[in-house]
């Protein structure tokens, strides 16, 4: 997922992707601990995706506060 993509989500799209990212990192946990990950690649995809989003969050919820 690029920085734009994440951008250009509403907040509550980005609530909701952020959740459903913290859940994919709970299962690649999960599946690297018990050796059924396959694709390791996508664990710190995962975890790049959801730092985005965060980010993302953070600026926003910076923004608000501090234009006020």
């Amino acid at each position: 997922m690029k920085a734009s993509e994440v951008r250009s989500l509403l907040d509550e799209e980005l609530i909701d992707k952020a959740a459903q990212l913290r859940r994919e990192l709970y299962n690649l946990r999960f599946q690297r601990s018990t050796g059924q990950l396959a694709n390791t690649a996508r664990f710190g995809g995962a975890k790049r995706d959801l730092a985005r989003v965060l980010t993302v969050m953070r600026d926003r919820d910076i923004g608000e506060h501090h234009s006020s």
